[in-house]
């Protein structure tokens, strides 16, 4: 297996270094990463982003609400669909697509590739359909980006325990260095999904946290984040003891354990340095 780190989608919100914290603009930089997994039973998205048809029609696909807050950048160049594509390869080749959760900027171009099958948690699979209620997870979770699956698998409770976490789990198909890990807070049924290289493990933290000072002994956050982030969470125990499990996670692994969140842009630059690293 070989991991490639992708950017599916930019958001530059007003305020730039509120939300981002280098920006020398008003406008931030927000990244939507996406991991794309080369194995010898085809290709594996993790998250994709904002899709075709996102950029096509934002709206009502998308809410304005959102669009607005973010100031949503749509790119079909940023797609995961076309940066395949750019690869060699055909939207065919995507045979799993595995989710940290459904928001709109993570699940954008799962209809991208109606071959693959997609994996979530049940949990969130439940919200999304059956429990949106409020202005927020109605505006959140937007069945057009998804509403023509047809192969969901999903993840109850249970599983076996991952360092500092329990309920990990296996994925149906999938090689057993791809594991994932409940995150519960930013959404009941958010999940982390963690890969083994050659180099050690590799955590996507999806939204468990914004900000890459987050995981610092000591948490900072910009203004705009924090904000975000608390705006859109479920839960603000589960989210936070989710965090000092994941602070905790990066001084114990040092350099075994490396974590990056979906939308830090230095974090995922810093992905994107390293060599399309490949697994045992």
């Amino acid at each position: 297996m070989r991991v490639h780190y992708l950017q599916c989608g930019t958001d530059c919100p007003l305020g730039g270094p509120l939300f981002d914290g280098f920006s020398k603009s008003i406008f931030g930089l927000i990244p939507c990463a996406v991991q794309l997994v080369e194995t010898n039973e085809g290709l594996v998205l993790i998250d994709t982003g904002y899709g075709t048809e996102d950029v096509r029609h934002p709206h009502p696909r998308l809410s304005k609400f959102f669009h607005a807050l973010l100031n949503i950048r749509f790119r079909m160049q940023e797609t995961a669909k076309s940066q395949i594509q750019a690869m060699g390869y055909s939207p065919r080749d995507v045979r799993h697509i595995v989710l940290t959760h459904l928001d709109f900027d993570h699940a954008g171009g799962i209809e991208d590739f109606p071959h693959a099958s997609v994996h979530v948690m049940d949990r969130e699979l439940d919200s999304a359909l059956r429990h949106r209620n409020g202005f927020i997870a109605k505006r959140r979770y937007r069945p057009a980006q998804w509403d023509k699956v047809s192969d969901w698998r999903t993840y109850g409770e249970g599983g076996e325990r991952w360092h500092h976490f329990d309920g990990v789990r296996q994925l149906e198909g999938l090689p057993p260095e791809i594991l994932m890990v409940p995150l519960a807070g930013h959404t009941w049924g958010h999940a982390g999904i963690a890969i083994q290289s050659d180099q050690g493990w590799v955590l996507n933290a999806g939204d468990a946290y914004f900000y890459r000072r987050e995981l610092d002994r000591r948490r900072r956050c910009t203004p705009g984040l924090r904000m975000y982030q608390t705006l859109m969470e479920v839960d603000r125990k589960q989210r936070f003891r989710n965090q000092d499990r994941l602070r905790q996670l990066k001084q114990d692994g040092g350099a075994e354990i490396r974590i990056f969140c979906s939308h830090d842009a230095i974090e995922l630059r810093q992905m994107q340095q390293l060599p399309a690293a490949p697994t045992p």
